[in-house]
């Protein structure tokens, strides 16, 4: 590949968490944030990693911004790579299965309980739907490349 054509592509490092409670997770219904490509998705909690911290600190930092919880305990289980036209963003994935405090309301959207076997007819990302199969169905740590066309999901493929 030239150096012109990495050039064109914006890449970007952030974390993802699923916060279980028994047989239920935390999901976010991003409604409330202007310009944002996750409108209208119930996805996990998380966002970007910050200029010098671990992907372990920036998990914890933003369940505590995203919902007012003190992570306890966490598992990272994968890494995603993302490639959208001229976008590419690695996410680290975690399950956060021990945590405290009280919900706060979110200034991205809705925060709500669900049972995990309910979640795959929510509306969310086609390939959201790939690693929450895995995420939720086996103990795997996995690597996963998800190619989409805009909002279309052209190609998945595990390492």
């Amino acid at each position: 590949m030239t150096a012109l054509k990495r050039l064109k592509f914006k890449m970007i490092e952030t974390v993802l968490a699923y916060l279980v409670n028994k047989d239920e997770v935390l999901l976010l219904y991003r409604n409330k944030k202007k310009n944002d490509i996750n409108e209208g998705k119930w996805i996990g909690v998380g966002g970007h990693i910050e200029i010098g911290e671990s992907p372990s600190d920036a998990l914890i930092r933003e369940v505590k911004e995203e919902t007012n919880l003190d992570v306890i305990t966490f598992t990272k289980r994968g890494e995603i790579l993302f490639i959208n036209n001229d976008f590419k963003e690695i996410m680290h994935l975690y399950v956060v299965n021990e945590y405290k405090g009280d919900i706060k309301e979110c200034d991205e959207g809705e925060l709500r309980y669900f049972k995990i076997k309910d979640i795959f007819s929510l509306p969310m990302w086609e390939g959201d739907k790939i690693f929450l199969d895995k995420l939720f169905n086996t103990d795997e740590v996995f690597s996963l490349t998800l190619t989409y066309n805009g909002n279309k999901l052209i190609k998945s493929e595990f390492h």
